[in-house]
This record gives structure tokens, sequence and C-alpha cells, in this order.
């Protein structure tokens, strides 16, 4: 997957609109981009398999070794493994920055850990990929709250509506991760069992 590929024809491409830009465009035009995107094609297994874990990527906006260790990770893990790779997947800052409704999109959490902009449990955290455990609490670092982005997000415009696994106070930019995501409470668009036999194979 190209990181750089433009964001509306990559939601075409894997069939869900990744940035609320792109759900316009998806609207008027839900089949994948280029002269065939019409065209109904046979598809192998193993097709659709892999653009089911391309899609979880992109919804993450990870690379595919850091997929890799998640699945290694779930793997080990008791339960079904796919539900186990989505609960380590969203347990991400960047993923919890996004769900809380600090960031817009999934990139601009990502630069906000990276800016260091986000604290966990009071201290600054600048990996994306840093994982919570209930209890951990994320909050917007006190000189970053007068920028506009985050005045924005302390309205409530970011997200109507939070996952139950998240406790979110909007106008204090603050969240705390309650319990372990599970996988029905989680909004991601995805057949994690397909993921699952993709990297079983």
């Amino acid at each position: 997957m190209n990181r750089s590929r433009p964001k509306v024809r990559l939601s075409r491409a894997l069939g869900i609109p990744l940035t609320p830009k792109a759900v316009p465009y998806f609207e008027r035009r839900p089949y994948p981009p280029g002269v065939h995107g019409r065209a109904r094609k046979q598809e192998s297994d193993y097709k659709v398999r892999l653009r089911e874990k391309q899609r979880l990527r992109a919804q993450y906006n990870i690379r595919e070794a850091q997929m890799r260790r998640a699945f290694d990770r779930a793997a080990h893990r008791t339960g079904k493994t796919g539900e186990a790779l989505i609960a380590d997947l969203e347990s991400r800052l960047d993923a919890l920055v996004l769900r809380s409704g600090f960031a817009r999109t999934i990139y601009q959490a990502r630069q906000f850990v990276v800016h260091r902009h986000v604290l966990v449990n009071g201290r600054r955290v600048d990996k994306p990929s840093y994982r919570l455990r209930p209890g951990d609490v994320i909050t917007i670092a006190d000189k970053s709250r007068e920028m506009t982005p985050f005045q924005i997000a302390a309205t409530g415009a970011y997200a109507e509506a939070h996952p139950s696994y998240l406790e979110v106070r909007p106008e204090a930019l603050a969240a705390r991760l309650t319990h372990v995501p599970e996988r029905s409470e989680v909004p991601v668009i995805c057949d994690e069992q397909l993921v699952v036999e993709y990297y079983s194979r």
C-alpha cells in the first residue's frame, strides 16, 4: 500500500472512506478507480483476503511490518485471533486520540502524537504505536491547547459519539481508557477473519 496515494483514490480502491473529505467523493463513485472500476471481476480468495488486510492497515495508517507484529502478538493470545488483533490495534495511542475526538483523522492523530502534543498519564509520548492499558489517561499538553485544532476538538466537533471503552471530557481535552476494546465496540470496517486467514496461509 502506497502511503502517498491520494486518500480519495485509496478510499475507492479499498471500498471505505478513509477521511471525512473522501466521504462525498466515495458516495458519488463507490467503485474502484480506473477504467475498469465498474467492472465486476472474479476475484481469487487470496485477493479478497489481501484487500481486507489492506483495508485494516489503511484505517490505522500503519506499515506492513507493524501489522505483522500486531498479528503475531494476537496469535499468541487466548481467544479469537482476529478479535485480539483489533483490540491490539485499537489500543494504539494514535487510534485512541482519534476515537476521543481530539483529531479529525488518523493521519492528524498520528501527527499530533509525533509532534508531542499528547500526554499519557501526564507524560509526553511521541510514539503513535504506544499501547495504552485500561486506566491510562490521554490529555493534550497545556501549551498545545491554544492551537485551533484542539480548540475545535474541545467543542466536541470531531466526534459525535465516543466508543464505550473511552470516558471522554471534550472540554477538558481528556480521555480515559476504561477497558480493553471489544470487537463489537470498535468502529472499523473489516472482516478480521479474512485478515487472519491471509497471515495464516
